[in-house]
């Protein structure tokens, strides 16, 4: 399953380490990041690295309907 994590501040490129898999985009004092979560540990995880450095979190999304594509972006699929 896909999700889609937002948190306070815009990330620069040294934080990608910590979310190796996922893609990044910050905008507008936000960082999203999306990627594949392959099960709830997973999840865990990353909300654990979230906080363990130091960051806010706003949301987090389950995004059933994205896939995998070229290049391990995500997409809307088209179901």
């Amino acid at each position: 399953m896909f999700y889609r994590i937002v948190v306070w501040g815009e990330l620069t490129g040294r934080f990608a380490g910590a979310f190796e898999g996922m893609k990044l985009e910050a905008e507008s004092g936000q960082t999203t990041i999306t990627g594949q979560v392959v099960d709830q540990s997973h999840l865990h995880g990353i909300l654990n690295r979230i906080s363990g450095l130091g960051l806010s979190l706003v949301s987090v999304e389950a995004l059933p309907h994205y896939t995998q594509g070229r290049g391990g972006a995500a997409r809307a699929s088209r179901e």
